[in-house]
């Protein structure tokens, strides 16, 4: 249930009914601390086979067979990782949770990009009232849920309502909302984060004012003892978990002032780890903590592979681990995504630019996608078939491109309006074996997102950077955009003063 949110215009697209109203049941949330993988540095740095073992059974995986097919295309540009925070008060959860409740449910997301580098990263938070589109999604009986639309994000966690939650819903929903292809997703529950706080011994935190029991808890009627006094300190275990859950009584008591203070405790436990030193003393315990509590994907199935992608991050240090959030604003009791600023975020992280616009691919990497398309010569359509749609209100777009295409070899079997026309990037959708003939199409749209389908056909949907671009330069001029200023200006980094910028409101 959200927190007090102020009101908000409607921005629904036309033709779609409002989204139902959501059970009316609190509930107490699970917070997640971030760059949690980190601690199975450990082995490598211990070496000995049976912490392999230790390790190897602890992790669980997640049935990935739910993701879906219709994805954006893999990408040299960096690694996306889905950190996801289950609150299910199931097992060992049931003395953290402060609630009953047997439905494995996410209440924060958390998208990291590790840039191609490897020096640089970002973690966006995605608010769980934000209203998306939740793509088909597969139920514990093997059928698949139809498309929903302006749902809660957090929802798609819920759907089949099982203990262990459903990632792969969660994941399709934020690779149709990004354009990113997720290459792995982690789920991380109360005990694993209690026991990872406590493994570190402590994280320092800052809190804006007091903080009393009546604040984490609003049920109990009156203000009770006090939980938290101003100012730093250092908390774990229970403390901890309190601490990133607290939404009333700082700020505006909403869901968004909460996330600026998970963020900054994510920042302080990333100090921590790395104050502690790199050694088997100080990891092993928080890698067993993690793993324990740890479920992902099965391509992070084991001690070695976990090792692989720890590894990856060793060199990146605290003032270039980046935190923002999802561009959003208030509608009504939700948060809306603020599509342009969003589609410009995600959009510099596929191009692999960092917060502040610099280009982190790595030395000697192959070329991003749209780097790629950029700089190759469009290439001839001779043979292939292809519909086009205006996904912007500009009109005789459609005809533009469609004549471009034409005078290249392209046969246009249709150029008409999208059914929505709030396209900011251009799509490409190709059915299953036609791989390359999209290549080829997008050689004539640099930057544009390539997405699979089940049903055969090639088609184009052309977003606003096309509009601009045909409106004067050639469409291949086009560049990635930069960050968002409202973005930059609200990012936070893992070495910035704890107490600072803590609340919303």
């Amino acid at each position: 249930m959200a927190g007090s949110h102020k009101a908000g215009a409607a921005s629904r697209r036309e033709g779609e009914e409002p989204a139902a109203p959501r059970r009316g049941k609190k509930r107490s949330r699970a917070r997640l601390i971030g760059i949690t993988s980190l601690s199975v540095v450990v082995l490598a740095v211990a070496g000995g086979g049976w912490i392999y073992f230790q390790l190897n059974g602890n992790i669980k995986t997640f049935d990935d067979g739910g993701v879906s097919a219709n994805r954006p295309a893999a990408s040299s540009a960096g690694s996306n990782v889905l950190i996801l925070g289950s609150d299910t008060r199931s097992g060992d959860n049931a003395e953290y949770g402060h609630g009953k409740g047997d439905i494995g449910r996410s209440d924060t997301a958390l998208l990291l990009h590790v840039y191609a580098d490897q020096k640089h990263a970002v973690a966006v938070s995605i608010p769980r009232d934000s209203l998306v589109d939740i793509p088909p999604c597969k139920l514990p009986n093997g059928s698949w849920t139809k498309e929903k639309h302006n749902e809660m994000f957090n929802s798609a966690f819920e759907v089949g309502e099982t203990v262990e939650g459903n990632p792969a819903c969660t994941q399709n929903t934020v690779e149709k909302l990004t354009g990113l292809r997720v290459d792995h997703t982690m789920v991380m529950d109360f005990v694993g984060f209690a026991k990872m706080t406590e493994a570190v011994g402590g994280v320092e935190v800052c809190v804006p004012n007091n903080v009393y029991q009546g604040d984490l808890n609003p049920k109990l009627g009156h203000k009770g003892s006090l939980i938290f006094t101003k100012g730093p300190q250092k908390v774990s275990g229970q403390k901890a978990l309190d601490y990133v859950r607290i939404r009333h009584g700082i700020g505006d008591g909403s869901d968004i002032g909460r996330i600026k203070r998970q963020q900054a405790f994510i920042g302080s436990l990333i100090k921590q780890v790395k104050g502690n030193g790199l050694d088997p003393t100080s990891l092993l315990p928080l890698a067993n903590a993690a793993t324990k509590s740890m479920t992902v994907d099965p391509a992070l199935g084991s001690a070695s592979k976990l090792i692989s992608f720890a590894m990856s991050m060793k060199a990146i240090d605290l003032h270039n681990t980046k935190f923002v959030t999802l561009p959003w604003r208030y509608e009504g009791p939700r948060v809306a995504v603020v599509k342009p600023e969003a589609d410009a975020l995600f959009a510099a992280l596929r191009a692999d630019k960092t917060v502040d616009g610099q280009d982190a691919g790595a030395k000697g990497a192959s070329p991003t996608p749209a780097a790629s398309a950029s700089q190759a010569a469009p290439e001839s359509g001779k043979g292939i078939a292809v519909a086009v749609y205006n996904g912007t209100t500009a009109k005789g777009l459609a005809g533009t491109a469609a004549e471009s295409l034409k005078s290249a070899g392209f046969t246009v079997t249709g150029a008409t309006t999208a059914a929505t026309q709030d396209y900011t990037h251009t799509v490409i959708q190709y059915g299953p074996g036609e791989d390359a003939k999209a290549k080829t199409l997008e050689t004539h749209f640099p930057g544009a997102l390539l997405r699979q389908g089940k049903k055969p056909g090639l088609s184009v949907i052309l977003g606003t950077q096309y509009k601009e671009s045909a409106g004067g330069a050639s469409p291949s001029a086009s560049t990635p955009a930069a960050v968002p200023s409202s973005v930059v200006d609200a990012a936070r980094s893992a070495d910035d003063n704890i107490c600072s910028n803590l609340s919303y409101g």
